[in-house]
């Protein structure tokens, strides 16, 4: 029972999943207010859009990480180098990724007009995040990591 306890008072663990849940909902937000259609399953569970929820947890986890154990640490090194991976794939090679996808779908829907049958490759265009959504996450991160340090005591 002590370890469940453990488990669910663990400032890091804590502080990043409710930093990737935050992101998750804002999703919703500003996901209608750049028209795009009230998908709640899409919004709260798929990758891309504003705000980064990957940036945002890996963000809250190395501020908490910080915050605990210091910034001499070797948690902290590590959730850093994390957080600067995730990151730079996040805005980097995924955001490349669903800008090809996009392409590749324009293609083969050109490639099939006039078809009866409706053609799609099913590529998944929205799996990475312009720099600005990066940034947004990592601030989103940071403020919740500091937050539920106050929350539980830590700070």
């Amino acid at each position: 029972m002590d370890q469940l306890k453990e488990f669910f008072t663990n400032y890091l663990l804590v502080s990043a999943f409710f930093s990737w849940l935050l992101a998750q909902i804002l999703k919703i937000f500003t996901g209608v207010f750049s028209n795009e259609k009230l998908n709640l399953k899409k919004l709260l569970f798929s990758s891309g859009g504003m705000p980064s929820s990957h940036s945002a947890a890996v963000c809250s986890l190395c501020t908490a990480s910080a915050i605990q154990c210091g910034a001499g640490s070797t948690e902290f090194g590590i959730t850093l180098i994390l957080a600067i991976i995730v990151m730079m794939d996040a805005s980097g090679v995924r955001y490349e990724t669903g800008k090809q996808a996009k392409v590749i779908n324009e293609i083969v829907k050109e490639l099939f007009s006039g078809r009866s049958e409706e053609v799609s490759t099913g590529l998944k265009e929205l799996v990475g995040h312009t720099p600005l959504q990066v940034f947004m996450g990592a601030l989103l991160g940071i403020g919740m990591g500091i937050g539920m340090g106050f929350a539980m005591g830590i700070v």
